[in-house]
């Protein structure tokens, strides 16, 4: 948790830099002070928690990176644009090559955006295991000044990593559960129950910075007798909006801005409760409520309160600061996000039952070096599921969630803008919920988090050439397969995108190809190319028997 003061003078004072870390990537055997047995988890410098990384808009981070491990890993900084870097955001295969073991890479990413952000690893979900931090980039002329700031992170932290995770989940049928090994809840990098003060001082404005570094659960923000204003979500800006509490599913960040009292006769509480509500309710775990005191004397009387507030986050009834009506859908892509079965009885997770295989050739090398086929979605391999944008194209996706599963949905290099949300079972439209068509900003964010058994329809513009990722923002569904690619202006990608010598240098290493199509050729020939399964989308006969038991253990 981080206060800090004069946040605008501080910066003023500071001109464009480079902000350079050195991060060499290593296994940590930790429980993270809970009570777990210790796993081998992913750290930075034989440490876990990373440190926050803080910057200001225009800077240059420079992440300097040695991978001491006996895998390769690659870092994603979420929310982060990429313009004109897009070999910089950390998909191994699709933006390039991974960082191979014993071997530097560095990262040099300018900062044009201002905001609440999150570095991680995207590769064989290491973040799973702990290689994940808040990213902070100050603006010196942010309309919204603060006295100070908080910052709250929040993650679960299994006993288990994630390939003992995956092989539990892949077991046949889908009758696997890792609910067996649960998780704890981990703030700021340490046990929830060991929430520590923040301190207000009279008539003073605090910004409180919420991030969900969650794999799976949702959470909730309150703070007592204290009106919250969102003005951040997922590092856009918006109208202050009025709550009393701020839920926040895996991956998203909103900050609120929230005024001190005039007097310090009290002392009050902040809240952050753990929901239940799609999994199965686990005591002390699924739901759990961590409290921590918002001092104003250290002798005045902590007012307790008997009801806390939760309500769902309504992303349709915020608006971006910076007008921007209503996109113009020229191209409509329906997603189906479901789950499917091999013949084997296999579990994987998939759009539009395609289940992501990564290339043999980084995507966005075959984007660069296959000519006028670059426009051919087939170029990279039906395995990646990849849709071709034109640069500027003005997309309308919809996500249907028929499973009992929600998911929060993800793109990268772009923010998009929340239209509207509904029921699939609804027939008549009557529960539909959308937007105004004229006089209104929608919400414009990166990560939107689709309902079980809902749909949601967001609409954005795709105006960064690049090749970008789109998927669940659960750990367990993207190792999965839970993933597609879509690939904006690939004749732009071709005159402008220039890795550096370094990323090549990487394939080298490792032996993958930086030319041709998914498979490596430069043609329509895709033999050897990673082959698509074929899925099932109903369940196994065992899973159908027990899924009303499961159904009703989820429901309480």
């Amino acid at each position: 948790m981080k206060f800090s003061r004069c946040i605008p003078l501080l910066f003023a004072l500071v001109q464009a830099r480079d902000v350079v870390h050195n991060w060499e990537i290593t296994y940590v055997t930790t429980n993270r002070g809970l009570d777990q047995p210790p796993k081998r988890g992913v750290g930075v410098n034989n440490r876990l928690p990373l440190p926050v990384v803080e910057a200001e808009i225009g800077d240059t981070l420079v992440l300097n990176v040695y991978n001491s491990l006996d895998t390769p890993t690659t870092l994603h900084s979420h929310g982060i644009f990429q313009y004109g870097t897009n070999y910089y955001d950390g998909v191994p295969m699709v933006n390039g090559c991974p960082i191979a073991p014993g071997s530097n890479f560095t990262y040099r990413i300018p900062l044009q955006q201002s905001g609440t952000y999150w570095i991680h690893g995207h590769t064989a979900d290491q973040n799973y295991d702990g290689l994940q931090t808040p990213l902070i980039i100050y603006d010196r002329n942010d309309p919204y000044p603060a006295d100070g700031e908080y910052l709250f992170a929040v993650e679960d932290w299994w006993p288990i990593n994630i390939h003992e995770t995956l092989e539990i989940l892949q077991e046949p049928g889908g009758l696997g559960s890792p609910f067996i090994y649960p998780p704890q809840t981990l703030i700021n990098g340490e046990y929830g129950g060991l929430t520590k003060p923040i301190t207000f001082e009279p008539g003073m404005t605090y910004r409180i910075r919420l991030v969900s570094m969650m794999h799976l659960p949702l959470w909730e923000f309150a703070l007592d007798d204290h009106e919250l204003y969102i003005i951040e979500v997922d590092g856009v800006l918006t109208k202050p909006k009025p709550v009393d509490v701020v839920r926040l599913a895996p991956a998203q960040r909103v900050s609120v801005l929230v005024k001190a009292k005039e007097s310090v006769e009290r002392n009050y509480q902040y809240h952050i409760t753990v929901l239940q509500d799609y999994v199965p309710p686990i005591e002390g775990v699924f739901p759990a409520q961590f409290d921590g005191n918002v001092t104003y004397h250290p002798d005045a009387y902590t007012e307790i309160v008997d009801i806390i507030p939760s309500e769902p986050f309504d992303d349709l009834s915020i608006e971006s600061l910076d007008y921007q009506p209503m996109f113009n859908a020229e191209r409509s892509i329906f997603l189906n996000l479901t789950y499917g079965f091999t013949k084997d009885d296999i579990p994987a997770e998939t759009i539009n039952l395609i289940s992501y295989r990564d290339p043999l050739v980084p995507t966005l090398f075959s984007a660069m070096t296959t000519q006028e086929r670059a426009i051919n979605p087939i170029t990279y391999g039906p395995q990646t599921n990849t849709h071709v944008l034109r640069l500027n194209e003005e997309v309308e996706v919809l996500f249907w969630s028929p499973t009992q599963l929600p998911h929060p949905m993800h793109l990268h290099g772009h923010t998009f803008q929340v239209i509207e949300r509904g029921y699939i079972s609804d027939t008549t439209g009557e529960m539909r919920q959308r937007v105004p068509s004229e006089g209104f900003s929608p919400l414009m964010r990166d990560t939107v988090h689709v309902q079980q058994g809902q749909y949601v329809i967001v609409r954005f513009r795709a105006n960064n050439p690049g090749v970008w990722n789109m998927h669940c923002h659960f750990s367990w569904h993207l190792g999965l397969g839970f993933n597609m690619l879509l690939v904006v202006g690939p004749y732009e990608i071709q005159r402008s995108i220039r890795p550096p010598q370094e990323m090549y240098d990487q394939c080298r290493i490792q032996g993958i190809g930086t030319f041709g199509n998914a498979a490596g050729h430069n043609s329509f020939n895709y033999d050897g190319a990673p082959q698509l399964p074929y899925f099932r989308a109903e369940l196994p006969k065992i899973a159908q028997a027990i899924k009303p038991i499961a159904e009703a253990i989820i429901d309480g």
